[in-house]
């Protein structure tokens, strides 16, 4: 049985952790009886326990590796392995790679004739392109961000809590 490793249910990335961070190192640590038994030889023989020796530091490097490699994320071989998530980036003129970098795919199987997931939604326009859409089956599950959409990082929340508070009355 391998070592599990729980990671914080509230994580805003919780679909990458249980496709990828999980399983990496859940290989990354050893068995607790392999570890028990490397522990008791160490004393029968009087060496120094040393944990590092238990531990593989390449499963995440060479997994890393694999990922990007291939685009398929998840264990070589393995059930739930995901494909397509990384791409080569295309560079063939500024239009397109400025294109490639702002395509959302959304993650409805191809094959289905439904057509409103292929439409837009009334809270998507002025944030997706309705005219830049892909043929074939993919028609519609692959949106654009719109040329002038700006995506923020984060903000600072003081200056929008002095406007709510300078906006509104007291109430008391």
């Amino acid at each position: 049985m391998a070592a599990k490793v729980a990671l914080s249910p509230g994580s805003q990335s919780q679909k990458v952790d249980s496709i990828f961070a999980k399983p990496l190192i859940n290989q990354t640590l050893a068995t607790p009886a392999k570890v028990f038994q490397f522990v008791q030889k160490c004393v029968d023989d009087g060496k120094t326990v040393n944990l590092f020796n238990e531990i593989k530091e390449n499963i995440i490097t060479n997994g890393l590796k694999y990922s990007l490699a291939t685009g398929d994320w998840g264990k070589a071989n393995a059930t739930g392995t995901r494909a397509g998530v990384s791409q080569v980036l295309d560079r063939l003129t500024y239009a397109s790679t400025l294109s490639h970098l702002r395509r959302l795919n959304s993650p409805i199987g191809r094959e289905g004739k439904l057509a409103k997931p292929r439409q837009l939604h009334n809270s998507q326009w002025g944030m997706m392109c309705p005219a830049e859409i892909l043929e074939g089956l993919a028609c519609g599950l692959v949106k654009n961000l719109e040329l002038m959409v700006y995506v923020t990082l984060g903000s600072a929340a003081n200056p929008i809590l002095e406007f709510l508070e300078w906006s509104t009355e007291n109430f008391k």
